[in-house]
């Protein structure tokens, strides 16, 4: 049947509604949406599938007449569920198949893949349904909440509890403890029947780092924030704990994260081959609330509901038009909000900068910065490779940081063509210093220090430096620079909690054309090659873009180190460039 013929064959159907209103342009959705509500219309033309909205129904009652929201600002309200929340359920519990196996009829979908961006209600409304299952399910039925760590699964737990707590009806008929909800309350104690100690079914917790997640019996299982699993080592024993099960159901709930090659990206890529009908798993639905490009974020606001259905509702769109514009200065805020508010994957195979950051045109005479204070960085390499030394000097009433750099390589490595590019050409500018043999010779970084210290009577206040490798070239250096009154070398720890403000600096001292590399062409090269690696904090660590090795980003990584002391001592340090 045509999707008329359907709608006027199912007029309540909340699931209909919301198709007749996607197909029509009246709701906006993504495409990939689009291809699993395609799908669906062929469930409603299977003739080897039953539509049967009485359980849908069920739980959708249930919710708004016992769920109540317990976070402001909706807080104490009845937990009315929009559209598109009612066409999701009606889409789990609808479609009807006959298992031979259990020789009844059973749901079609078994697993539900729920992608939708941070602040649409995922957590809210997943609960919800857990809590109606417990409920208006089977006798018995047991519940297992999972996520990556404790504390998130302990929210979806929460979340559930805190729904019981506030009907009185849920809570007159359970208990609950250190270890989970429980059906039976000892102060209106039930002897038999559903309500009464007589039923074990149970909610529990459980997180990937939790002991003993084998051996158990579930009839529900929800994992939440799947983004951050490395892989489906927390997952599979959940998946399997539902096998014994006639009718079991499993959620996968979650935002795009960061984690590259991790679990969310291989069921995603399962997941659209299942859409594209490039792989079939018939009982797997796949709800997707995602965007069809990058570019349409930027420059049409009315997509932003592909990736965020409650927005307007549920989620503030003045808030989201904020972080855009944030966004649209900020490196770091750009990623972690086209993660998390555009379920748009943020990998380190991106260019953390585009060209015309890096492209820097500008030179200067060195000798203009004689007698300036200096701040130095390094990025040592033993062996075939390269690496990078330089002085970021500042002038007085200006806030522009000029950089005088030299490059160091090994013998053995001047004939590479890594990305292309020619060393030995480099090298006869002047721009590489090379070492005999296999090996860079620490002794001659040392030395470009002193000589360039002294040829422009430069006033070194700290070099940055990764003691990767640094031992021995740390003691000849100190010897040189630090006196009795002042440690001048400096350790900066190549980890997050360290480098995300410094390289936050550096984009916008790049943005604001306060970076002055003298045209050096490495120096653009490495930061053309600069990505960057995000945690679910949204603290950064630089990598080099794809992980490909022969993409060289020691310039970038000195500059880093550089903005890394000034951070931690620009009050000390502009004092001293302007005194």
């Amino acid at each position: 049947m045509e999707l008329q013929e359907l709608i006027e064959k199912y007029p309540d159907s909340n699931l209909m509604a919301y198709i007749k209103a996607c197909k029509s342009g009246e709701i906006t959705i993504g495409k990939e949406l689009m291809l699993q509500l395609d799908l669906i219309m062929d469930d409603f033309n299977n003739e080897d599938i039953t539509v049967d909205f009485s359980d849908a129904d069920k739980r959708i009652r249930f919710i708004e007449k016992e769920c109540k929201h317990s976070e402001a600002p909706h807080a104490g309200k009845p937990f009315i569920l929009e559209l598109f929340q009612k066409a999701f359920v009606e889409a789990i519990y609808a479609f009807k198949i006959y298992d031979e196996e259990v020789g009844r009829l059973v749901r079609k979908y078994n697993e539900i893949l729920f992608l939708v961006s941070r602040k649409n209600g995922k957590t809210p409304l997943i609960s919800a349904l857990c809590l109606a299952e417990f409920f208006s399910g089977d006798l018995g039925t047991k519940i297992l909440c999972s996520s990556n760590d404790y504390d998130q699964a302990d929210l979806a737990f929460q979340a559930i509890d805190a729904m019981r707590e506030q009907s009185k009806k849920l809570e007159k008929c359970t208990r609950k403890n250190i270890k989970g909800i429980y059906f039976g309350n000892p102060r209106h104690v039930k002897k038999k029947g559903k309500f009464s100690y007589a039923n074990k079914g149970n909610i529990r917790k459980i997180s990937a780092k939790t002991g003993a997640k084998e051996g158990k019996n579930i009839r529900v299982g929800m994992s939440d924030e799947i983004h951050e699993m490395k892989d489906d080592a927390a997952v599979m024993p959940i998946r399997q704990a539902l096998s014994t099960q006639d009718d079991p159901i499993y959620f996968e709930l979650t935002t795009e994260g960061f984690v590259n090659d991790g679990y969310l990206d291989h069921r995603l890529h399962d997941a659209r081959m299942v859409l594209k009908g490039e792989l079939d798993r018939p009982r797997w639905l796949i709800w997707l609330y995602t965007q069809d490009s990058e570019t349409e974020v930027w420059q049409d606001k009315e997509s932003w509901v592909k990736s965020n259905p409650g927005i307007g509702i549920i989620k503030k769109k003045s808030f989201l038009a904020g972080m855009i514009d944030e966004a649209k200065t900020n490196m770091q805020t750009r990623a972690f909000v086209l993660s998390k508010d555009f379920n748009l994957k943020q990998n380190n195979s991106n260019a953390a900068f585009s060209p015309e950051l890096y492209t820097c045109s500008e030179t200067f005479d060195p000798s203009v910065l004689q007698g300036c204070m200096a701040i130095g960085g390094v990025d040592l390499a033993m062996s075939i490779d390269l690496a990078s030394a330089r002085l970021m000097v500042m002038r007085p009433n200006d806030r522009k940081k000029y950089f005088i750099q030299q490059y160091f390589i090994p013998e053995d490595k001047l004939s590479a063509k890594d990305d292309g590019k020619d060393y030995k050409e480099w090298s006869r500018q002047g721009l590489i210093t090379v070492s005999p043999g296999a090996a860079n010779d620490f002794d001659k970084i040392t030395d470009w220090f002193v000589n360039t210290v002294n040829q422009y009577s430069l006033r070194v206040f700290k070099i940055g430096y990764d003691d990767a490798l640094a031992k021995y070239w740390l003691k000849s250096m100190s010897e040189i620079f630090d006196d009795v009154d002042q440690v001048c070398m400096t350790r900066i720890a190549q980890k997050r909690e360290v480098l995300s403000a410094p390289f936050s600096l550096l984009e916008s001292d790049l943005r604001n054309k306060l970076i002055v590399t003298n045209n050096n062409p490495i120096d653009e090269w490495c930061l053309s090659n600069l990505a960057i690696d995000m945690d679910k904090r949204g603290l950064i660590l630089p990598c080099k873009a794809g992980g490909k090795a022969e993409k060289k980003i020691d310039g970038a990584a000195t500059i880093i180190n550089c903005e890394a002391v000034y951070l931690q001592n620009s009050s000390e340090f502009n004092a001293y460039v302007n005194s």
